[in-house]
């Protein structure tokens, strides 16, 4: 594969950067990336991705666009409430990069879809927004062998982690073994989240993600970000692999996906 002249142009700043050049920028358009939601995490992960070249980009959203929305999801506008996500975020990539496909999925992630959703994509980026979402696809990524990049946002706060159990690294369930009980942790429509903060930590996926991809720099697996934005701090924590891990330690007792409903 060849670069076009527009594409030498649009590329440039990429292509310049030694860790990327010609080769780092063909990978990137040959990639396959699979965002789970189109959200507040999702939206920033989205636009950065397609303006990188990454060539395809599956998008899994049900929902549609809503006036509350569009404080932190900024990869919708105000024309798009009332519209399905996926098709909204369609229209964004159009416009910013004709190199990417955009694949629609506009379903609710389950546990009779995820593992067919997974299966044609390198990497999968997990943007959603609740824990029974953030679960089933962190076991389907460990039972799939995918590479999962995972943040969450709440209030003024942001945690970021890359999940390479496949390689021998710890995974979602090292950390949080089981999801906490309904009504313990509350959502950001019960408590608030500062916009911005999605869109910080939704470029740090799309950055990791980028890493990832290119085979470049210190990746985040086996290591955790605190993002506090009120402090303007950042905090890396180590992550070990848990020995009584349910999903990837010795005696695993998950083997499958039924607990989510198969």
């Amino acid at each position: 594969m060849n670069f076009t002249e527009e594409q030498i142009e649009r590329y440039a700043r990429h292509i310049l950067l030694n860790e990327v050049g010609g080769e780092g920028q063909l990978r990137l358009l040959k990639s396959k990336v699979l965002v789970v939601g189109a959200g507040g995490l999702g939206s920033p992960v989205i636009l950065y991705l397609a303006a990188a070249g990454v060539g395809t980009i599956g998008v899994v959203d049900d929902d549609t666009v809503e006036l509350g929305n569009l404080q932190r999801q900024i990869l919708h506008a105000t024309a798009n409430i009332g519209m399905l996500k996926t098709k909204s975020a369609t229209q964004a990539l159009a416009r910013i990069n004709p190199d990417v496909t955009l694949v629609p999925y506009p379903e609710r992630l389950t546990a009779a879809n995820v593992m067919d959703l997974m299966s044609g994509y390198d990497l999968v980026v997990d943007g959603s927004d609740n824990f029974p979402t953030r679960f089933l696809l962190a076991d389907a990524a460990h039972l799939a062998k995918k590479t999962l990049v995972s943040a969450a946002i709440l209030r003024f706060d942001g945690q970021l982690a890359t999940f390479k159990s496949h390689a021998g690294g710890p995974c979602y369930r090292c950390l949080y073994p089981e999801p906490p009980p309904p009504g313990m942790v509350p959502t950001c429509a019960e408590a608030g989240v500062l916009g911005a903060v999605a869109g910080v930590l939704g470029s740090l996926q799309a950055t990791e993600v980028l890493k990832e991809l290119l085979g470049i720099g210190q990746g985040m697996a086996g290591h955790l970000l605190i993002y506090d934005a009120l402090e303007a701090t950042f905090r890396k924590v180590k992550l070990t692999r848990d020995p009584a891990c349910p999903l990837c330690g010795p005696n695993r007792v998950i083997i499958d996906l039924s607990e989510h409903g198969v």
